[in-house]
């Protein structure tokens, strides 16, 4: 549902604008309501409606017993949103997750399939120049699973 990099600039108000692909895509599947939340190696998490709910549906069966499951959660759940877009197109990210994802004023926004990643410019740079060197390794571990 969401492929792609798209770089885009924060406005003073915390706002970022969501690419026109993937509102274009929000719209045909008729999806009003996103969740925002922390996400993985220090990016944002932005989530259509259905799937925040099959991922709380999951993480609810982590047994509370564990401190490892309940870490997640909560530094998951504490963090998380709701948005909508506004008639721009565009989300307020708030304070609170762009110190976690160390957002200032540029981000990538990167469609990941089922969910958008949101991610200061310079993380992702260093991001995809660690990774991209290790890509047809990681391919061949994680494919042949």
């Amino acid at each position: 549902m969401f492929y792609g990099e798209f770089e885009h600039a924060i406005d003073r108000k915390g706002r970022v604008i969501i690419p026109a692909k993937f509102r274009q895509s929000l719209h045909t599947h008729q999806i009003e309501t996103l969740f925002l939340t922390r996400g993985l190696d220090g990016c944002l998490f932005l989530f259509a409606e259905s799937e925040w709910r099959l991922a709380e549906s999951r993480f609810k069966q982590v047994p509370f017993t564990r401190a490892e499951g309940r870490k997640f959660n909560r530094l998951f759940f504490s963090g998380a949103t709701e948005v909508r877009l506004d008639q721009l197109g565009r989300i307020l990210i708030p304070r609170h997750l762009k110190e976690f994802a160390q957002v200032k004023q540029e981000v990538v926004v990167v469609g990941v399939s089922n969910r958008m990643e949101i991610w200061a410019k310079e993380k992702w740079r260093e991001f995809y120049e660690t990774s991209r060197q290790g890509y047809e390794e990681v391919a061949e571990r994680v494919l042949l699973e």
